[in-house]
């Protein structure tokens, strides 16, 4: 019996904005090379002789970048959305009880899809390690043995051995300060990573024991889950009835059956931009890049740039983070301060904060480059085979030139091949769609013009996607 991966990447945040946002969060970013956090994570319990078919449990909202993102690795998972947000808690048992529906006697491994793991054969070798004392009825925990005395983390005190690395949890304790997480380092105390490998049916049981209802509802909203697509839905109403809830809380602080085992796997939550420049490749003075960067007696500098070259003279220990609409500069030690700033950016400027220019549909993506009162560039992708909507307009016309690729173009009654350096126009009013039947990614410009440009006037005719 191999272990299920139960993958929870419904979260959204701003902790490092502007680059992550509501509509963008961190697990989706490429923040450490080719591949984003998320795809990390799968990639990492992809050994089939250890691990079986994951499970990715996420919202609504980002379904087709999980989907798009499991396509790039060539994954195939099963996607359970759910239709609230009720912390990890409901997650994980919606989870453990879809994992019981293809295996009653399942083991779970949950892991946070916003990690990072710099060693995935240590972390691998600790699963299996694991897994015959969960089997035995443990949930057991990954422990992360402390590298510095750190309040960002909270912690677990490791009791008796069980076997091996294994041993039973003393207690778990919230974030300390920096005198109490020194004593804790002394103690042998480790930092409580999130992540979990337990027999389904012991969560269950455990859930039940503090909050028997919400367990309850959470198995009725799978028992009676409906298909979108390639998605698994959650039974809304029965779902909702669910206490928002962290795992922690609802289980772990509560259990007698909790244990930790150490793992030194170079293990972060990305939690700051100070965190991403610890994990990232450095210059002899420090600095780290992402994107187009220059430094100049700079140390211990960041970049994070998604176009601009940013160049840095004279300075130390600062974040640089740039994207289409943003700049964040920042000392690369305040987090605080970040989340000061991003609470004033929330009231003056919430779009910022909420969603991302470039933005994802089931078809490709399009990111807008231009805005006037009465006008709009977008830059718009089109995966091979992907089509847009039937739809039309109210109050906007727009003009299509293709810059890469091949479009089938539908304008009323006709139906047009737009080759690259062509254009086409989609007048006020038409019935239109636009198609790739190439085999490459079809890009182009629109440009549309009109007295409203919101994409709420979309009237959709006919739609694969089921958003008609």
């Amino acid at each position: 019996m191999r272990i299920i991966p139960l993958i929870v990447c419904g979260g959204a945040g701003t902790r490092l904005w502007p680059a992550s946002r509501e509509a963008r969060p961190k697990q989706f970013l490429p923040l450490f090379g080719v591949f984003s956090t998320f795809q990390n994570t799968v990639k990492r319990v992809s050994d089939g002789t250890l691990f079986d078919r994951p499970i990715v449990i996420t919202n609504a909202a980002y379904r087709f970048v999980v989907l798009e993102q499991l396509t790039e690795i060539g994954v195939e998972a099963d996607v359970v959305l759910e239709p609230f947000r009720r912390d990890s808690g409901p997650a994980i048992a919606a989870g453990a009880v879809f994992a019981q529906h293809r295996d009653r006697d399942a083991v779970v491994l949950a892991l946070a899809a916003d990690h990072a793991v710099l060693d995935n054969e240590a972390f691998v070798a600790a699963c299996r390690q694991g897994l015959p004392i969960a089997r035995e009825g443990r949930i057991i925990t990954f422990g992360i043995a402390p590298e510095r005395p750190a309040t960002g983390y909270g912690y677990i005190n490791p009791g008796q051995i069980i076997r091996g690395d294994v041993r039973q949890v003393v207690g778990f304790v919230e974030k300390p300060d920096v005198q109490t997480a020194m004593d804790y380092l002394k103690s042998g105390y480790l930092w409580n990573s999130g992540n979990f490998m337990f027999p389904a049916s012991l969560l269950l049981d455990e859930y039940r024991r503090a909050d028997a209802a919400s367990v309850q509802a959470i198995s009725e909203a799978v028992t009676h889950a409906g298909r979108d697509l390639e998605f698994i839905t959650l039974e809304p109403k029965a779902f909702e009835a669910a206490k928002s809830i962290s795992i922690d809380y609802a289980v772990m602080e509560k259990t007698a059956h909790a244990a930790v085992i150490a793992v030194s796997c170079g293990w972060s939550d990305i939690g700051s931009w100070h965190a991403v420049w610890e994990l990232a490749e450095k210059d002899a003075d420090g600095n780290a890049a992402r994107g187009a960067a220059l430094f100049e007696n700079a140390h211990n500098c960041n970049i994070t740039t998604e176009g601009p070259l940013v160049a840095l003279e004279g300075v130390d220990d600062l974040i640089v983070a740039v994207t289409p609409d943003a700049v964040l500069v920042s000392r690369r030690h305040d987090g605080d301060g970040l989340k000061r700033l991003i609470a004033k950016i929330k009231i003056i400027a919430p779009n910022v904060t909420e969603d991302y220019p470039r933005v994802h549909r089931p078809w490709g993506s399009y990111q807008s480059v231009d805005n006037g009162d009465r006008h709009q560039v977008k830059r718009i992708t089109v995966k091979s085979g992907g089509r847009l909507s039937l739809q039309k307009h109210h109050h906007r016309a727009e003009h299509w030139i293709v810059v890469r690729g091949t479009a089938a173009v539908t304008v009323n009654e006709m139906v047009r091949t737009v080759h690259e350096n062509e254009s086409i126009y989609i007048p006020m009013g038409a019935v239109h769609r636009l198609e790739n039947p190439g085999k490459i990614a079809l890009e182009l410009i629109e440009v549309q013009t009109g007295s409203y440009l919101g994409e709420d006037d979309i009237i959709r005719i006919e739609d694969d996607y089921r958003r008609s």
